[in-house]
């Protein structure tokens, strides 16, 4: 892998990594306040809204053109989420859904499109 590409999914490993350490807590509200554990699937949205940025930076860097850099980026995220539903079903105290799979993927989506938009916006397309 040459540096360029390298620098472009460093970013997106090392936050899939945090995304999967998170996931391996059996007590999350030990981190997270309470109050915010009951907008569970705002937290989701919000957590993959960044993974879907950062797959839609990393495909552009190298190269891919917007709109398919946005469906592989979902494609990605939408994947990543759904193995990450399956790991929280092996943790104890947590649990895999198909809601939170949803609003991962819907997050991914609102990521991708941001960051592509904002690129297109500052005139690097």
């Amino acid at each position: 892998m040459n540096r360029g590409r390298f620098v472009a999914w460093a970013p997106v490993l090392l936050y899939a990594l945090l995304i999967f350490a998170l996931s391996s807590l059996a007590r999350p509200q030990d981190l997270v306040p309470p109050e915010l554990l009951s907008h569970d699937k705002l937290i989701h949205f919000a957590e993959y809204t960044v993974l879907g940025g950062l797959l839609a930076r990393a495909l552009r860097a190298g190269g891919r053109p917007p709109v398919r850099a946005f469906a592989v980026a979902l494609l990605l995220g939408a994947l990543y989420g759904a193995s990450d539903e399956l790991h929280l079903a092996f943790v104890p105290g947590r649990d895999a859904s198909p809601l939170d799979w949803a609003a991962d993927a819907g997050g991914t989506a609102l990521g991708a499109v941001a960051v592509l938009f904002l690129r297109r916006r500052g005139g690097a397309d």
